[in-house]
């Protein structure tokens, strides 16, 4: 077993960052890198996942943790993104989605409040006018204050007890960014079109598939495939791998998730751990259905299945489609994510039949038909919660530091952000913590 002077742990976009301007060691637990942030490719009548495109283009791309578009971000990051992979621009085509009725509302809903009728949109613009004001403690709170009754009981409410499996109602409150509240908005929107907001209104995507910009950093790094790591022992500065080998190091950079970092090191953090929300994403390939909608994602707030999010790769951008498809658009590819608990996996069995439940949902909406791919992926550590006054992340990231472990990244800091945000996190702590 040698001894290091860093390691790295994960090879996702932040590891792989780390790893190609440190020059150090990555290890990943997988045999393809990129975390979640990264495609695949199945054949309309195959079972088996691909990890690049067949050379006769006749297979579906998708995604491992569903869509992961390329929004904001340093200007500098993008332009290494630009010069390590060609990519294109979109444009956001997003909505609510309210299945019983058929309508579709684009987002943010409340700065299109004209799509819900004339009294609808007066009480709304009149609860948000007059909406308490004061510090709201849990994210439920946060939503009425910002939004009142209204919007609350036919969006908001229902969505976000999906979205974060119940847990809406004692987290602090989060997500402000993707929700933007401004009256003079809300006011425009009540009477007609407005402009889009939030923080992907513009985004960008490698023309060949994430897997590419992933691949492409792998190889100007040190990378070890199938190294996952079953834990870490801090008083020796050993980590240890479910294969039985083993690194020792001085320093590590780790971009695991917080929560597991702390379980593999056993260290003792005397606060209440923060939440999280595991994901199922269900990848669909079929048919397109005659009511299946131009918007690339949309939210749920009511769905039989349970599910809180449907997006449509290829409504993004044709690659998606098998290449005999791309000129007709006949097929779609499809995600449909649903959130539990953190850690309440299902079982293969209620996988199976959830599966079964979608497809059979999305046939009823017109979305699709002749389903040819159903895929499922479970994300253990999908979204990252905070209790209310909370100081258990930043406990729990001084008591690794202590041990000379540097978590970075969405997961290892246990923050939002998106690819482009992981990258230049990546880049920071590889040149901070790597070799001298």
């Amino acid at each position: 077993m040698g001894k290091e002077t860093a390691l790295i742990i994960g090879g996702g976009m932040t590891g792989l960052a780390a790893g190609l301007v440190s020059g150090l060691s990555v290890f990943e637990g997988e045999n393809v890198p990129g975390g979640i942030c990264s495609s695949y490719y199945m054949r309309p009548d195959g079972k088996k996942r691909l990890y690049e495109s067949p050379d006769d283009g006749e297979a579906y791309r998708f995604e491992i943790g569903g869509g992961h578009w390329i929004f904001g971000g340093d200007p500098a990051v993008l332009e290494f993104i630009r010069r390590t992979v060609e990519v294109k621009s979109y444009s956001r085509k997003s909505a609510v989605y309210f299945p019983k009725t058929g309508l579709f509302v684009p987002y943010p809903i409340q700065n299109n409040l004209a799509y819900l009728g004339k009294a609808v949109a007066s009480r709304a613009i009149e609860e948000i006018l007059s909406a308490p004001k004061g510090t709201p403690k849990t994210m439920a709170d946060w939503l009425e204050q910002s939004f009142g009754k209204t919007l609350m009981e036919l969006f908001f409410a229902p969505f976000h007890e999906l979205y974060t499996a119940g847990m809406w109602i004692e987290i602090a409150p989060q997500d402000a960014y993707k929700s933007p509240v401004k009256v003079s908005q809300a006011i425009r929107g009540a009477f007609g079109e407005t402009d889009p907001v939030g923080y992907n209104v513009t985004y960008i995507y490698p023309v060949e598939g994430l897997n590419t910009l992933a691949g492409r950093m792998a190889k100007r790094s040190n990378i070890n495939y199938g190294k996952l790591v079953s834990d870490i022992d801090t008083n020796k500065n050993e980590i240890h791998f479910s294969n039985g080998s083993g690194e020792k190091y001085e320093k590590l950079i780790s971009t695991l998730p917080l929560t597991k970092v702390i379980e593999m090191t056993g260290l003792e953090v005397d606060e209440r751990p923060d939440c999280y929300t595991s994901v199922l994403v269900l990848n669909i390939g079929a048919k397109r259905g005659p009511r299946c909608p131009d918007e690339h994602w949309l939210y749920i707030p009511q769905s039989d299945s349970k599910f809180h999010r449907v997006g449509i790769y290829s409504n993004v951008d044709v690659s998606f489609l098998p290449f005999s498809s791309r000129k007709e658009n006949d097929r779609v590819s499809i995600y449909v994510e649903r959130s539990f608990k953190g850690g309440e996996k299902p079982s293969s069995e209620q996988i199976e039949s959830y599966s079964r439940d979608v497809v059979k949902e999305l046939i009823s909406w017109g979305f699709i038909v002749e389903p040819e791919i159903v895929d499922p992926t479970w994300i253990e550590v999908a979204y990252t919660w905070s209790w209310g006054d909370s100081k258990w992340r930043e406990a729990s990231l001084s008591t690794l530091q202590e041990s000379n472990i540097f978590q970075v990244g969405r997961y290892g800091r246990w923050i939002f952000q998106g690819i482009a945000d992981s990258i230049k996190d990546g880049f920071y702590v590889g040149a901070a913590v790597g070799k001298s």
